[in-house]
């Protein structure tokens, strides 16, 4: 947090100050809303869930080194009184968010491919200047005011994944932190059951452009209609990417390496560079040209652009991350989250790292498709079988019965387990081989990320 007194913080607030022990004492240690994540100097923000109260844990956050507690009621610690935490935790972030008149706000958003393509973003960026971007996928109205607050006076680019739920709520963080830069990757089905059609999704994410004055840089994918239809939504200048011809930023001789690696040339209108991912699957060409785009704009040369996009790790665990076992078993943790374009993003890599091993799919629900729900598993299962894959496991209730059954009416070898547990057990227990390659996959109510752990360490 950039440095700010207690009687600061209260003024910014709106907070009476609490048994503050010196209000004029500079706080510089990070703000969290976790007391756990609590270290010396912090504030922490005592909010009221549903299963937990924050302000049970006041006092042991100041015990473990908090400097003050934000809360709503009176608590056996020093404290700011506000009427509501969140919305202080806003006005504390949109403060800070005026008071970085050196760092580049650069929003990024889309159906899928998010947080990918915001660690990409901030490896490539921090080659540049000291970077702040969100931490894993913390990118709702409290992970966004929490990473605005991370910043420090050195950060030159500030880089927040925003996500949305809902119509405004894209408006609504922009309002908290205005943009220099809008990016929009897809326009997909995530989240379908809430949105209702991908027409209301589209507008949502426009949202993001939208809020730009004349002076911002909106970056769209140029071979999702949807996104390049957004340029006429924006008063700031537009930068297409994509594989596209009138993208501006974009790839040719795209190719994936045995591994499932992609290899491409950077096409910029400053030149021309090679490009090798280190990360998997052909749809990370997308996601890197939407990072080559910001780069471009921010003038980042090409060739350096294209040396970190070769450079950059995936960061955020349970996306794409692979693990080579002592057994030859190789295995893909992409079980954070799953919708039908990252599922079928992660199948098409899954099946190009074949190259004559075996191909297991270990798949369970996608979650929030509404209406399209069934269907959109039967396809899973369909494209399972035109990939040619070894064996799909299918693994939870209806939703993977969908899949497996269409799996083996086109030609794969089926496997159904009822729970994570069983699937970390029988998959270890004989069902994988030495040399297999094995995708994990769905969203994170499934919980099969415990099962792409335990197969990853060989420990089930």
């Amino acid at each position: 947090m950039l440095p700010l007194s207690p009687r600061e913080i209260a003024a910014v607030v709106g907070g009476s100050p609490h048994q503050l022990p010196d209000p004029d004492a500079l706080v510089t240690g990070p703000v969290v809303i976790d007391s756990r994540a609590v270290t010396s100097g912090s504030v922490f923000v005592a909010i009221a869930g549903e299963r937990v109260d924050g302000h049970d844990y006041a006092a042991a956050a100041v015990a473990d080194g908090a400097a003050l507690v934000l809360a709503e009621r009176p608590v056996p610690a020093p404290a700011v009184l506000v009427p509501d935490v969140r919305r202080a935790l806003d006005a504390l972030a949109a403060s800070t968010a005026r008071r970085l008149p050196a760092a580049t706000r650069i929003g990024l958003t889309g159906s899928s491919g998010k947080t990918s393509t915001k660690d990409l973003l901030g490896q490539v960026l921090a080659q540049d200047g000291p970077t702040t971007a969100t931490a894993d996928n913390q990118n709702n109205e409290l992970g966004v005011p929490l990473t605005v607050l991370a910043a420090t006076p050195e950060t030159r680019y500030l880089v927040l994944e925003m996500g949305a739920r809902g119509l405004g709520d894209l408006s609504r963080l922009t309002r908290l932190v205005p943009l220099d830069v809008a990016v929009v990757l897809n326009v997909g089905t995530a989240h379908l059951g809430e949105f209702g059609t991908p027409e209301v999704i589209a507008q949502a994410k426009g949202e993001l452009v939208e809020a730009l004055g004349p002076d911002g840089i909106a970056v769209l994918n140029a071979d999702d209609h949807r996104v390049a239809a957004m340029a006429e939504r924006t008063q700031g200048s537009v930068t297409l990417f994509g594989l596209s011809a009138r993208a501006r930023i974009r790839a040719e001789d795209v190719s994936l390496d045995a591994l499932g690696r992609p290899r491409f040339t950077l096409i910029t209108p400053t030149g021309k560079a090679p490009v090798a991912l280190r990360l998997l699957g052909a749809h990370q060409v997308s996601n890197a040209l939407a990072v080559a785009a910001v780069a471009h704009r921010l003038g980042l040369p090409t060739d350096l652009v294209a040396d970190a996009l070769g450079r950059a790790d995936t960061v955020t665990g349970g996306r794409m991350q692979l693990f080579d076992r002592a057994d030859g078993v190789t295995v893909i943790d992409d079980a954070y989250n799953a919708n039908p374009e990252s599922m079928r993003a992660g199948l098409q890599a899954l099946a190009a790292m074949g190259g004559g091993r075996r191909t297991v799919a270990v798949l369970g629900a996608m979650a929030e498709l509404g209406d399209t729900a069934p269907e959109a598993h039967r396809a899973v299962g369909r494209l399972a079988g035109e990939l040619g894959l070894g064996l799909v496991v299918g693994v939870g209730g209806e939703e993977a019965e969908l899949i497996t059954t269409a799996a083996a009416e086109h030609g794969c070898a089926v496997h159904r387990l009822p729970d994570p547990a069983t699937a970390a057990a029988e998959l270890d227990g004989g069902l994988l081989r030495p040399g297999d390659v094995v995708l994990v996959k769905s969203s994170r109510a499934s919980g099969l990320r415990a099962v792409a752990r335990a197969l990853a360490t060989g420990h089930s």
